[in-house]
């Protein structure tokens, strides 16, 4: 009976993933209660998976992969590695081997955000669809996270549960003598036929042709790594949100610069575009705004934020320029631009006078918004998402801590949990990130999954219903461990197309383990090839969540 109640439950968790919108850690958790109060599991089988070490290391390692990008180390990585190719090979080369090298130690969600924007400049410069990029750029991200333990969360938890079941704990690079030569082979084969089998579609994004434009002035500071740079170099043509409209040099102002620009000490950059082009100009280190920004109040790296304030008709200083209005001392934020109407407004930002319905760019606290989300001065207050600036000072020690986490789990000194822990703790301790940010970034949801799915695996353990389904799996490839072992592939596959890899990967575990059992062979090699079937998603969308992120771009 309690092996009937398994699979009508496992039944039931495909059916609500697969057909209805239900959010996937809720119906995980359903079926983890429903084992528990039906009797098929007590409450510490059942909550197992949550004291399960690899989804403790992911949770953890959430915290190191927000480390590095508080401190831009994430977007130094990528000024430097993908450079500014001048042919579609020349692209995919810069492309494939960065992507698919830092997913071998990083989130590779993150390795593909962070990309994104370069790959979209490419494409307009190259004149080639951004799909023949876009999707080359998942593919190599995901291949690399098959590479090493941390590559993947799904290797993580893979990992836990060989822990739990054989105690034995995997290194570092266990898997790179699979993931390698797979990395190999994929990367091959999508330089050599991306060109020909992918579709030529552009970019669904457009920008529309009433937001809202600002003028962000920024000013090369001394020493910066931007002079003597040609603006092209810099990447100030890879601009997302916004672009470089002129340079002031001394006396002269440069209008329609073009790429080849020398770029030199205290040269002020005149950028126009959308509220996320201040966010993004951010990112670039050597570039401080006029004025000085926040800096200037004395307010704390990990707090500082941009802020749209609308001007209200009770605003205490309507009428006056902001200098008057004394506005960075009353409000405790620097204006970094205004627009009016939909429009920039040209001028020193000290001399512009406020009307009634301007908008301003602010950056300022985090605690401004709270503060006068309410007040009669504004109409309305909002926070830019992820806007605090990179604190590329600290950029230096998260990578020393990331390498440092890398050869202490490689070398055996510590555990990778042991590692992680180390690490995290080093980017709180020296202030990589804040434990607010660190908190903020550990997302509960993919850990409630991960989990709640363990229950789902326990239960076929303990009911027979693996042995069942592994007796079958056997009947099926008689006295040959390859074809069972093919066999194991495929149906892991198919449950990593339909539902999240990471349940997939749990729910074939003890298939697994009692179909190597039953063949009398080692269950190593089915359980690295249950972490290369769920890892390794290419065929829908859904199957990986940087299939989603490129999908509609």
């Amino acid at each position: 009976m309690d092996m009937i109640i398994t699979l009508a439950i496992i039944g039931a968790v495909f059916i609500a993933l697969i057909a209805t919108r239900i959010a996937a850690d809720v119906i995980l958790m359903a079926a983890m209660s429903c084992l528990i109060i039906l009797g098929v599991l007590d409450i510490g089988e059942g909550l197992a998976g949550f004291a399960n070490p690899g989804v403790m290391t992911i949770a953890i390692l959430y915290i190191v992969a927000a480390g590095l990008q508080e401190t831009g180390a994430i977007q130094w990585l990528s000024r430097y590695l993908l450079g500014a190719p001048k042919s579609l090979k020349a692209a995919l080369t810069r492309l494939i081997i960065p992507s698919a090298f830092l997913s071998a130690f990083m989130n590779n969600t993150a390795v593909v955000a962070m990309f994104i924007p370069s790959v979209q400049d490419w494409s307009k410069r190259i004149n080639i669809p951004s799909s023949k990029l876009l999707i080359p750029l998942s593919y190599a991200a995901i291949l690399g996270g098959t590479c090493t333990l941390i590559g993947t969360s799904t290797n993580l938890v893979v990992d836990g549960l060989l822990q739990k079941e054989l105690g034995i704990s995997l290194n570092i690079f266990s898997l790179i003598w699979i993931g390698l030569p797979i990395t190999i082979v994929g990367g091959a084969l999508l330089f050599l036929f991306s060109k020909y089998l992918l579709p030529d579609r552009e970019s669904a994004i457009e920008q529309a042709d009433n937001a809202r434009q600002y003028g962000v002035d920024m000013r090369i500071e001394k020493g910066s790594s931007l002079i003597g740079q040609s603006i092209e170099q810099a990447g100030l043509r890879a601009l997302q949100y916004g672009y470089l409209f002129e340079i002031q040099r001394g006396n002269t102002l440069l209008s329609a610069v073009g790429s080849e620009t020398i770029l030199y000490e205290n040269d002020i950059l005149v950028f126009i575009g959308s509220p996320e082009c201040a966010r993004e100009i951010q990112n670039i280190q050597g570039l401080k705004p006029v004025g000085g920004g926040a800096e200037v109040l004395k307010i704390e790296h990990n707090r500082r934020c941009l802020v749209e304030a609308v001007i209200g008709p009770e605003f205490v200083g309507l009428g006056m320029t902001i200098k008057e209005a004394k506005f960075r001392t009353r409000f405790q934020a620097a204006v970094l631009s205004v627009s009016r109407k939909g429009h920039r407004i040209n001028g020193k930002i000290g001399t512009i006078c406020l009307e009634v319905g301007d908008t301003l760019l602010l950056e300022t606290s985090q605690e401004f918004v709270e503060q006068y989300r309410s007040r009669r001065d504004f109409l309305l207050v909002s926070e830019i998402n992820n806007s605090t600036p990179p604190n590329f000072e600290k950029a230096p020690i998260a990578v020393g801590l990331l390498v440092g986490l890398v050869l202490f789990s490689a070398t055996g000194l510590l555990s990778i949990l042991e590692a992680a822990m180390l690490c995290a703790a080093g980017m709180l301790v020296t202030r990589c990130i804040s434990v607010t940010k660190a908190r903020r970034n550990v997302n509960l949801t993919v850990i409630t999954v991960i989990a709640a799915s363990f229950s789902l695996g326990a239960a076929m353990s303990k009911t027979g219903a693996a042995e069942m389904i592994a007796s079958n799996i056997v009947a099926l490839a008689p006295y040959s461990p390859w074809l069972s072992l093919a066999l194991i592939y495929l149906i892991t596959v198919i449950f990593t197309e339909m539902i999240t890899n990471n349940a997939a990967a749990v729910l074939m575990f003890p298939i697994a383990i009692a179909t190597a059992n039953q063949l009398g062979c080692d269950p190593l090699p089915f359980v690295i090839t249950i972490m290369i079937a769920a890892s390794a998603s290419f065929i829908t969308p859904i199957g990986y969540q940087t299939n989603l992120m490129v999908m509609g771009l």
